[in-house]
């Protein structure tokens, strides 16, 4: 394999009525039609990064009904998520929850930072040695971490203040160990490409917006944006290159 092909997909906030809705948009029918749209290119496997569900563990069987069996989808909690019934419903093939994927000349690390209760996220103590584990161990050369809340600030207070809580700690992690050359995530409803150093080179750093409804960039209060709903595509290359487009709903 030369290069992995991935689709990000996040935010959906399934509920268990298929008619269910988010801003006046029915959610099951946008996810539908972004998969449709964006599965028009080739794709090895799928990326959901969190808040599949809407506070209804049915959303979970609703999610089942729209992917397609013969694509591997990763999937990891958000803070509207409902562990347990995840484990329950989505536990099963194409489906698979956290721990670590490896594909090509790629580790693709799943981090649950759910924090039980709360909107904002954290990676506790367990999660963080794991993750520093598995990247040691790793016989791949390159590696994608992924994660729910962001680790950076996007640029808008109320959504700054309900994203990572302990990214330092996180970033502490990444600098040990020179493969990372990504790190992808959702909860912002929004676009953003940036980048950090690390040990060898720059890690590109990826928001990506909801297939629902978005939340207005860079505003210092709530609001939502007038873009459709989206995804992000990226080309995991086997020199640790990565290629990634936005695509928006048309």
């Amino acid at each position: 394999m030369t290069a992995v092909r991935v689709l990000q997909i996040t935010d959906t906030h399934l509920v268990g009525d298929p008619a269910g809705r988010q801003r006046g948009l029915v959610v099951l029918d946008s996810l539908r039609a972004v998969l449709t749209q964006a599965l028009r290119e080739p794709t090895d496997l799928i990326l959901l990064t969190g808040d599949i569900v809407h506070d209804d563990p049915r959303g979970y069987e609703r999610l089942r009904e729209a992917f397609d069996p013969k694509i591997p989808v990763l999937c990891i909690p958000g803070n509207h998520d409902i562990p347990q019934s995840m484990v329950d419903i989505l536990d099963a093939p194409p489906f698979r929850i956290r721990g670590h994927h490896d594909i090509g000349a790629w580790r693709i690390v799943l981090l649950d930072s759910q924090q039980e209760g709360q909107v904002g996220g954290r990676l506790d103590e367990c999660e963080r040695r794991r993750l520093d584990k598995v990247l040691s161990e790793a016989r791949q050369p390159h590696a994608l971490v992924v994660l729910h809340h962001p680790p950076i600030a996007m640029g808008s207070a109320w959504l700054d203040a309900i994203g990572l809580d302990n990214a330092a700690d996180f970033f502490a992690v990444l600098d040990r160990h020179a493969q990372v050359r990504g790190v992808l995530w959702g909860h912002a409803h929004q676009v953003l490409d940036d980048e950090r150093p690390g040990p060898l080179g720059v890690v590109q750093l990826m928001a990506t917006p909801s297939t629902c409804v978005q939340f207005r960039p860079k505003v210092p209060d709530f609001e939502i944006d007038d873009r459709p709903p989206g995804y992000r595509r990226l080309t995991l290359h086997e020199d640790g290159r990565i290629e990634t487009t936005v695509g928006w709903l048309e």
